[in-house]
């Protein structure tokens, strides 16, 4: 299930009839694309006419070979990550079918999504303008931050040009200072005397004079709404000119004074339904009379587009309509001065509309405005199970944050996900309380509670016990992580495929982060099985990441390598190569970098790259700059490692995922290697790390990087946590672990400030095998690396012993104690 598209926010308005050309206007856009230019901004106070001029100049777009146009009017509903992306991948597939297809799928991150629909618009060869209208409304954070990356990638086939009241909060000031921004501001907007005459008398009908027209396109200053409300007030008026020399004031007066002048001239008629019906942000026949309850609304609203009374078409057969918003803002005045009792039955009347015909995200905003909370409450738990598939998690936390305690005090599917927005939202203390009261009120012979049957209702047992779960992981409550995540799978039933892959996940998290890897690889087996069932399969591919992190460790590269393969398999047929691909190639890097395979690692970074910066999830994103620290360790580059691992630190995101190899340890793993002890202890001290800690596996590296801390400065307390780190990795099946700290063991401890260039666990492991009767192609086959790689590490072996030969090389090696 996706977001369902209202196909009226992607129709450009048809330039009108009366509408008056402004060729100078569109020349300036034009020329913005032919320069390059990656936006277009046209920014003025409402009534500028923004909209008309954008829409004819995508008129006239369309109108010429090879240019194509996408538009998208924005409403403050689109302020959500996930309906924003829905919506901006419909506008781009209906300038070409071929784009946007993916970037819903999945559901994947915004910043993924938009990373998608950069590398679609750049495959699809076609050269398109997406308009988004409106843009004030958008708030959010993470859209502005999502676009403003968009902005700095775009295609050269993609331009975006945006409408607003207000300047965005995006990268115009940059864009602008680089050449790269098409600016259109009210002074330019504003009509001319020439414009301002044929808008007059011919639009408008009127026959003024020369003098008329030049007094009031003074007193307007050009500004096209304050002249099409003079020109409506003085229609029948015998002395035009009297009217125009009392005409003064500001702006905001003006609107009042001429919107009175226009309504009070309308039948009664007219103004009632124009007055009721303001409440509407889009309108249609058979709505406005649900709202009025009266009859003949479409005939109204067609009779109100042929007076130009401030209306817009949405579609072309005419179907759907909406008022201009300085015209709806002056309705809604008027309408509150009949009193608040009228305006919530009018919006009740039209929630009530919008429910009977499917459309419960309008059916709730109209409930809430209405201020029937236990009316918006059931819509609201009807709503879950599509705001949640679709992924609209701010959309539902901004509707519960506008219920009332009580109201959802009676409600345990709202009281359960009140405490799921309380755990977003980090406020833990709150989550508990609000689980337990959902559970007393379905409880076995409690009062009857207002949810209504349904599978909200149904699985909300398991629901709690997964939140259970999530709060024990933030607070590294591992038994209780393994509790709660056995539960929710026991009540989970066989059928309940995203319940048990959610609790499978977790369980594999909590068995992850307590060191049992095998147990937790089971567990992500099951979690991937069960999303793929509930056609999941980004999560269910994403799952491969967590798993190879347990099979190097536990020594099974090979395992991994192939886990890697077969998921960038089927992330390039299956989702285009959409999320979670570029996570998948980061994490595939790590893998070759421990089996030596550098050309093949570099090659991996390089494909994630390509496929930009937003194609990441947030919470992975980091992982690509490890990679390529590790891959710049491994060549022998510390500097370059060590700046790429200070970029991972500003990317990271902490989640649920467990931290068993931070960033700070593998810093401190490369100063030690480049004999900077100082800076590698004070990470260790920060850490609170000694040789005499209790282990456990999520600080199992760090107690391993102390212990190369303490190899390189010759202290004998070494040796004593290497053996107990041994046999604490060895219990735990953790071979991979155990061979890295048997090639420590093999280095003697070093007097203090004899230290030399130390080899990294690979060249060790390449020393080995060069000690034995193998030839190179068999080291090369044996390691899994091509004969190039393990050149590359013979040659680093042989600088870091000053040696020329391999003979050389192993009885060197065997007078240091390494072999």
């Amino acid at each position: 299930m996706v977001t369902p598209i209202l196909a009226t926010k992607l129709f450009a308005p048809s330039p009108r009839a009366q509408a008056i050309a402004r060729p100078h206007l569109v020349d300036a856009l034009d020329a913005g694309i032919r320069g390059g230019r990656r936006l277009s901004l046209v920014s003025a106070p409402a009534g500028f006419g923004k909209s008309t001029l954008l829409s004819a100049w995508v008129a006239a777009l369309r109108a010429r070979s090879g240019v194509r146009a996408a538009w998208l009017s924005l409403d403050e509903g689109d302020n959500d990550p996930a309906r924003f992306l829905a919506y901006l991948s419909a506008a781009l597939r209906s300038a070409d079918p071929a784009i946007g297809v993916h970037a819903h799928a999945g559901q994947p991150s915004l910043e993924a999504g938009l990373a998608l629909l950069i590398n679609e618009v750049a495959h699809s060869g076609q050269e398109i303008v997406l308009v988004l209208d409106d843009f004030q409304v958008i708030e959010d954070a993470a859209i502005l931050d999502a676009l403003g990356f968009l902005l700095e990638r775009l295609p050269a086939s993609l331009h975006i040009a945006i409408a607003s009241r207000s300047d965005p909060l995006l990268p115009v000031a940059r864009l602008r200072a680089r050449g790269e921004l098409t600016e259109l501001r009210a002074d330019g907007l504003r009509f001319t005397p020439a414009e301002a005459a044929e808008f007059l008398n011919t639009a408008m009908g009127l026959t003024l004079s020369h003098e008329d027209v030049a007094a009031l396109e003074t007193r307007t200053e050009g500004w096209i709404a304050g002249l099409q409300l003079a020109a409506l007030s003085m229609r029948d008026r015998a002395d035009a000119s009297a009217f125009i020399a009392g005409f003064a004031g500001s702006n905001r007066f003006v609107i009042d004074y001429l919107i009175e002048e226009v309504l009070e001239r309308a039948p009664e008629e007219t103004r009632d339904f124009l007055r009721d019906t303001a409440i509407l942000e889009r309108l249609s026949g058979p709505l406005c009379d649900a709202v009025t309850g009266g009859t003949g609304g479409g005939a109204t609203l067609a009779a109100l587009e042929r007076a130009n009374l401030f209306v817009v078409p949405l579609d072309e057969a005419r179907e759907w309509y909406r008022y201009h918003h300085l015209f709806a803002d002056v309705l809604r005045s008027r309408l509150l001065g009949h009193g608040a009792e009228r305006a919530a039955v009018l919006h009740a009347r039209a929630s009530a509309w919008f429910e009977h015909h499917d459309a419960l995200e309008e059916a709730v905003r109209y409930a809430l405005a209405a201020g029937d909370l236990t009316r918006a409450a059931r819509l609201i738990e009807a709503s879950i199970p599509g705001v949640r598939k679709s992924r609209q998690d701010a959309t539902l936390l901004r509707w519960l944050s506008m219920l009332p305690a009580e109201t959802m005090a009676r409600r345990p599917v709202l009281l359960v996900f009140s405490a799921w927005s309380a755990l977003v939202a980090g406020d833990i203390a709150a989550v508990e309380p609000r689980l337990e009261a959902a559970e007393r009120l379905v409880a076995p012979g409690a009062p009857a509670h207002e949810s209504e049957p349904g599978a909200e209702l149904d699985t909300l047992p398991i629901t709690i016990a997964l939140y259970r779960a999530a709060v024990a992981l933030a607070a590294g409550d591992v038994p209780g992580v393994t509790r709660h995540a056995s539960r929710a799978l026991r009540l989970a039933g066989p059928d309940e495929h995203l319940g048990r892959g959610a609790a499978a996940g977790l369980l594999g998290l909590g068995l992850w982060a307590g060191g049992d890897l095998e147990g937790g690889l089971g567990a992500f087996a099951d979690a991937g099985h069960s999303l793929r069932l509930a056609g999941n399969l980004t999560d269910a591919l994403s799952t491969t990441m967590v798993c190879a992190d347990m099979l190097v460790p536990l020594g099974r590269l090979g395992e991994a390598r192939r886990a890697y393969e077969s998921a960038l398999g089927e992330a390039r047929a299956r989702l285009g190569g959409g999320p979670p691909t570029a996570d998948l190639h980061g994490g595939f890097a790590e893998v070759l970098i421990e089996l030596g395979d550098l050309a093949a690692a570099e090659e991996q970074l390089s494909a994630a790259e390509a496929l930009g910066a937003g194609a990441f999830s947030a919470e992975h994103h980091y992982r690509w700059f490890v990679s390529k620290a590790l891959l710049r360790r491994a060549q022998g580059q510390p500097e370059a490692a060590l700046a790429l691992l200070e970029e991972a630190e500003r990317s990271y995101r902490r989640g649920f995922f467990a931290e068993a190899r931070p960033i700070g340890a593998m810093k401190a793993r490369i100063r030690i290697e480049q004999g900077r002890l100082p800076e590698a202890r004070a990470w260790l001290d920060a850490q609170g790390l000694t040789p005499l800690d209790e282990l456990g596996y999520l600080r199992e590296y760090s107690h391993l990087t102390l212990a190369r801390l303490l190899l390189a400065q010759g202290d004998a307390a070494a040796d004593p946590l290497l053996w107990r780190l041994h046999d604490a990795a060895l219990a735990g099946g953790r071979l991979g672990v155990v061979a890295e700290i048997r090639q420590l063991q093999r280095q003697p401890v070093a007097p203090a400030g004899e230290q030399g260039p130390r080899l990294s666990e690979r060249e060790l492991q390449v020393l080995t095998l060069l000690a034995s009767e193998l030839s190179g192609p068999e080291i090369a086959r044996a390691l899994f690396v091509s004969v190039n790689t393990l050149r590359t590490h013979t040659r680093h072996i042989f600088e870091k012993l000053a040696v020329g030969t391999r003979q050389a090389a192993v009885r060197r090696a065997r007078e240091r104690g390494l072999l």
